[in-house]
């Protein structure tokens, strides 16, 4: 276990020294973060970003270019994971098709052409698909919330 003190991190709401233990790997994501934030602040006073001019050669987007920090990178995840279990959640055949269009980019011709049925067949399950997970996202939206 690490030792950090929030007074460095939150310096408007802690006032004085408050010490708390962390794990090693919570140590090291915000070492890595506090690193990068620097990089970038060096970056940007080295190539005057923050007061020049963009002259087409993307000096300034990618001095600009702040790296994910670990809360976005687990909120990601998390997304990513609840879509997952949406789409397994759908009809067999829905789901194939919705992984086969958005995950593996094939077209729609071509997964009519794999499964031997009319591309319209396919474009409606999609389509049948997409507005199921649009409703399970609404409705998991709206009861979180009202669970606020």
């Amino acid at each position: 276990m690490k030792q950090i003190n929030l007074r460095d991190y939150y310096p408007d709401y802690y006032t004085t020294d408050v010490l708390i233990d962390v794990s090693e790997e919570v140590f090291l994501a915000i070492k890595e973060q506090t690193r990068a934030e620097a990089a970038v602040r060096r970056k940007q006073y080295r190539h005057k970003a923050q007061y020049s001019l963009d002259c087409d050669d993307q000096i300034e987007a990618a001095a600009l270019y702040q790296p994910m920090n670990p809360e976005s990178i687990l909120e990601k995840r998390q997304q990513r994971e609840e879509l997952y279990d949406a789409i397994i959640a759908l009809p067999k055949k829905q789901a194939k098709r919705i992984y086969a269009k958005f995950y593996l980019g094939l077209t729609v011709q071509k997964i009519a052409a794999m499964e031997g049925v009319h591309t319209s067949s396919i474009y409606d399950s999609i389509q049948r698909g997409l507005r199921q997970l649009k409703n399970t996202f609404n409705f998991s939206n709206e009861t979180s919330k009202k669970g606020e």
